[in-house]
């Protein structure tokens, strides 16, 4: 099942530039774990060393931040979207 995964320009290196690229899995994890495998290295500013996900690092299901949905266990659907965004802090 394929899902849309949105990524920010600091981790299109990893896909050629790519703005979207497609993964599968039917949770979150399973959905980072293939990407991990198509595009080795781009989930290590994702998730963290403890297998959660990074402090900095917001990931949204269909405009839904998983951290309320369930993080890395959140289920995935064919034909959803997920986007990773960079934290911006600032004053």
């Amino acid at each position: 099942m394929a899902v849309r995964v949105k990524l920010p320009t600091i981790l299109r290196k990893h896909v050629d530039g790519d703005a979207q690229v497609d993964a599968e899995g039917e949770t979150l994890r399973d959905l980072l774990t293939d990407l991990e495998a198509k595009y080795p290295g781009i989930t290590k500013n994702i998730v963290s060393d403890d297998g959660g996900l990074h402090r900095f690092v917001n990931v949204y299901l269909n405009d839904e931040d998983v951290r309320y949905l369930g993080s890395l266990e959140t289920a995935v659907q064919e034909g959803d979207t997920v986007s990773i965004l960079p934290a911006v802090a600032g004053g």
